[in-house]
């Protein structure tokens, strides 16, 4: 267990060690025990933790906000519409202002080839912890509370089966950085993982490299299949979710949405592909998902799905992150 992870920025989960890793497990276990106790956590008294969205969310700023006021200190919702941000002010302005005024930054930027490069850039100034909300390529709090909660319904995670499966969706456009957090955390922890998505909808290159080395290391597996019912066939875990083109995005892209070929709508969570899965699967999605098109609401609401627990566990996570990285008078003690 790492005892000492004050000040560390939280960009990408590629950054943490395994046992860096598991000592957000098992602080967000702690956390979440002592939070179904009435257990007062205030390990961040009088801290301040600035909030940057680019874009709108629930899960995340929710989760933020009531996690840094349980343990103890303040969080400060920026609307960067509403910045000086939006009149040209730097990313390194900001941040070293920022630092002075409180704890630690938390930012939310999505847009492509801009959203990493943006969270890193305010990170190499920062004397104060970076927390990366979801960016282009990476979403770290979804990807700890999805791990957090295949442990919890699983307890070993080697041998797992885990399938991450692209999503016919009309809501919105969703980035990769949920798939590819997933793809390369899962085989960390010796999960057998599934990529599958239809033609046109891959990920980079060095994603599929990576989580194959990681599987080799961790004892799990990596494989990518164009074949949904492949994917669903004896799964543990299921987890269907749309991701956007992001090769149409690096081109500049900036619809509301790709075009999506009709054909894809087959492209489903459905209950007869649930009919499928292994008896103890478990359906996840980070939410919001978009009902019947995504999934049908028979799975959603259904026996499979755990997707209520899987957001719950996105304040603990967040939680621990930041009694870890944060610190404070009161730092976090087991």
């Amino acid at each position: 267990m790492q005892a000492n992870l004050r000040g560390k920025h939280l960009i990408t989960l590629r950054e943490w060690t395994k046992e860096e890793v598991d000592t957000l497990m098992d602080v967000s276990f702690d956390l979440k025990r002592k939070f179904a106790m009435g257990i007062s956590t205030r390990y961040l008294e009088d801290q301040t933790v600035f909030l940057m969205f680019f874009e709108a969310s629930t899960r995340t700023r929710n989760s933020m906000e009531a996690g840094i006021t349980q343990l103890g200190g303040h969080a400060h919702f920026l609307d960067t519409s509403t910045m000086q941000i939006s009149h040209g002010e730097t990313p390194k302005d900001t941040a070293v202002i920022l630092a002075r005024f409180g704890h630690a930054i938390a930012c939310r930027i999505c847009a492509w080839e801009v959203g990493n490069k943006y969270i890193r850039e305010m990170a190499k100034w920062s004397p104060v912890p970076v927390i990366n909300m979801q960016c282009d390529l990476y979403h770290p709090l979804q990807g700890l509370a999805d791990l957090m909660t295949i442990i919890e319904k699983f307890g070993d995670t080697k041998g797992v089966n885990v399938s991450i499966i692209w999503a016919y969706a009309t809501s919105h456009k969703k980035p990769i950085s949920v798939p590819l957090s997933q793809a390369l955390l899962f085989p960390r922890y010796g999960m057998n993982t599934t990529l599958a998505y239809p033609a046109g909808y891959e990920m980079p290159q060095w994603v599929y490299d990576e989580a194959e080395e990681n599987a080799k290391r961790h004892g799990g597996s990596f494989r990518i299949t164009h074949d949904q019912n492949e994917a669903y066939k004896d799964a543990d875990v299921v987890i269907p979710k749309n991701w956007g083109n992001w090769v149409t995005d690096s081109k500049g892209d900036t619809t509301s949405h790709n075009v999506l070929d009709e054909s894809l709508k087959v492209w489903k969570c459905t209950e007869a592909l649930m009919q499928t899965v292994s008896p103890r699967c478990v359906y996840m999605h980070a939410l919001p998902a978009d009902r019947n098109n995504e999934v049908e609401d028979a799975v959603i609401d259904g026996k499979w799905s755990v997707v209520y627990d899987e957001a719950e566990n996105r304040l603990h996570t967040s939680k621990a992150v930041m009694a870890l990285t944060m610190g404070g008078r009161n730092a976090y003690k087991q």
